[in-house]
Parts: C-alpha cells; structure tokens; sequence
C-alpha cells in the first residue's frame, strides 16, 4: 500500500494548492496547511512497518481521518476523503477488533460532519461519505480474512510437505533395514559358514604337508574373511553408519597385494578435498571394483592407482600392466557399469578402456 499512499498524498497536496481557498498562514488557510500536514504525517504513520505499538498506530490512524474531515470540510471539492478511506481499509487489516473499529466509527462521524458543516453543506454528500466508509471497511476485512485463509493453506501444505518428507524417509528407512537384516541373515551367514569349512579344508591340507593347497585355501579363506568384513560394513551402511572412502584405499591396495601377490602402488596428488559421502564411497567402490576385475581377468605384472584432488572435484586412476586383456572381460562387467552410473547420478564420469600395456579405469567426481 506504500505506493498508493505516496499517490494519495501527492493528489491532496497538489489539489489542495490549486483550490479555493488555498493553504496559507491566516484563518482558513492556515487550517488547511496544518491539515496538510497532519494528512502527510498521518499516511506516513499508516504505511510505516516500524510502529509496534498499537496506540502509537491509532493516534496515527486517528490523525489522518481527522485532518481529511478538516479537508473536506474547508475544501469540499478535493480528494481528501481518500485519507479517511485508507486510514480505514488499513486499520480493518492491521488493528485488533475494536481498535479497528474505533478508527470506523471515528471515520463514520467525523466524515459525514464535515460534509453537513463544511462549506457545501450536502446531506447526499454525507450519505456517499458513509457509503464509502462501510465499502472500504468490508472490502479490506474480506481482503484480510482472503489472506489469512491463504497463509493457513499455506501452512497446512508445508506441513502436508514435511509429513510427506517423513512418511519417504521412514519408509526408505524401512526398506534399508529390511535390506540389511536380509544381507544378515543370508550373505554374512553363508560368507561365515564357508570361511569355516575353508578353515577346516586347510587343517586338512596341512596334516598331508600339501604347502600349494594350504597356501591356496589361505587366500580362499583370506578371501571370505574380506567378504564378511565387506557385508557387515555394507549392513552398516544401509544403517547409516560411516561410510568408506578414499582414506581406505592404501589398506584396499594393501590387501590386493598380499592376495594376490601382484605388485600394487597408490599415489595421491593435492591436498583432500571435502566430499560428500556418496562422491566418497564412489571412489572407494570404483577402485575396489576395478582390482576385483584385475584379479579375476587380467594377468598384470603390476597396478598402479593415482588419486589426484581437482579444484572441481576429484579423480581415481586404476591401471594394470601386463598382458592386455579383453575390453568385454574388464570394462564391460555389470559392475563397472554400476559404478558408472553411480558416478552420473553424481555428475562425474567414468572410463574403462585397454591401453597398449593393460587396462585402465578412471573416475571423476564433483567435489
């Protein structure tokens, strides 16, 4: 309303110094000036945010319907009864009850008596006074109650909204321990079953001094071992639990190495960026899935991981050298392919290529 109260203010000044009679210093005209003066100093009052009393607010409001009744007494033929009708569409939105309907019943009178004792004496005059009180009042309290009935929808949708984000989050928390409960109950009980007849099979094979079968059923036995490490971080994953992340590639690099007993090597170039978790076990799972398939397809003399932080984000090199093997055996795997879309869902990438040595596998992810 500031807007139309500047306009309004504008329109009585610059009527008031055109008409007869016009404001001055003596008699009459030194009425109109002093009512000029209380018409601004009343609609700045009303359009001001700053007043938290509601006195304060009535004196203002009771100001500007007074000094548009003197207007309109002195200078009938002005806009000056606009004043009144603001200062009482405005007191019906922002007064309590009967404040508000105090600065009416002021407008009701004061309004008519200036017209009835002012210079046009007009009785129908005072009647269109009375009828735009009332118009202005029962359109600002519809227009209130409108914006009311707006702010309490408003609030019943953001409440609709967070029992909806409530209702997703506990259902997906459902779903994720149901998963881990299940990864439980099936994969670590399997995984721990078999390390024990691993672990029996090698007692076996070392009563019969068999050394390349014990050595052998050490890494299988090794193996499951890593297996239940793996279930029991991924059920505690599903848990919320920490994640892993770069800071476990040396010991990821370590244990491939022992395993396997390929030569293996990691680099890291700049200094740690903050991720977020997901960009963080991206590069963990993609280093990890990118071993699995040099041990299960390649015959590499050596691999080397590089992990270099990027101004933009980060990015992991796993490369094998040895004797090339397929593309459709190392890069074309479901689970590079999971690792690929994990690193989209991010906004990084992923390669998986041969080189003329081997075979490289590189990810970038945003920081």
């Amino acid at each position: 309303m500031r807007p139309l109260g500047v306009a309004v203010v504008a329109l009585v000044v610059i009527t008031a110094a055109e008409a007869h009679p016009r404001p001055g210093v003596h008699g009459e005209h030194l009425g109109i000036l002093l009512a000029l003066a209380g018409f601004t100093i009343g609609v700045a009052g009303v359009m001001s945010r700053r007043l938290q009393s509601p006195i304060a607010e009535v004196a203002f409001f009771a100001a500007l319907v007074a000094s548009s009744s003197v207007l309109v007494a002195l200078q009938p033929k002005g806009p000056a009864f606009l004043g009144a009708f603001i200062a009482v569409a405005a007191a019906a939105m922002r007064l309590p009850g009967r404040l508000g309907l105090a600065i009416v019943a002021l407008a009701l009178v004061a309004l008519p008596f200036a017209e009835v004792l002012g210079k046009d004496k007009s009785a129908f005059g005072a009647l269109l006074q009375e009828l735009g009180v009332v118009s202005f009042y029962v359109v600002a309290r519809l227009a209130s109650r409108l914006a009311e009935g707006q702010e309490q929808a408003e609030q019943l949708l953001r409440e609709l909204e967070q029992t909806r984000d409530a209702q997703a989050r506990a259902a997906v928390l459902a779903e994720r321990q149901r998963l881990a409960r299940e990864m439980h109950d099936v994969l670590a009980h399997s995984l721990s079953g078999l390390a024990l007849q691993l672990e029996g099979a090698r007692l076996r094979a070392s009563r019969h001094h068999d050394e390349g079968l014990v050595e052998a059923l050490e890494r299988a036995h090794h193996l499951a071992r890593s297996g239940i490490e793996e279930a029991r971080r991924a059920i505690g994953m599903l848990r919320d639990e920490e994640l892993p992340g770069p800071e476990r590639l040396p010991g990821l690099v370590a244990d491939f190495e022992r395993d396997t007993g390929i030569p293996a090597t990691i680099a890291v170039d700049g200094e740690g960026q903050v991720l977020d978790p997901d960009a963080r076990l991206t590069l963990f799972r993609t280093a990890q899935e990118a071993l699995t398939n040099v041990r299960k397809h390649a015959r590499a003399a050596r691999v080397e991981l590089r992990l270099a932080y990027e101004p933009a984000g980060a990015r992991l090199s796993v490369e094998d050298f040895g004797m090339p093997a397929a593309a459709s055996q190392n890069g074309g795997g479901y689970g590079l392919t999971g690792m690929r879309e994990r690193a989209e869902l991010l906004g990084g990438t992923l390669t998986a290529a041969p080189t003329d040595a081997g075979f490289r596998v590189e990810v970038w992810v945003p920081a």
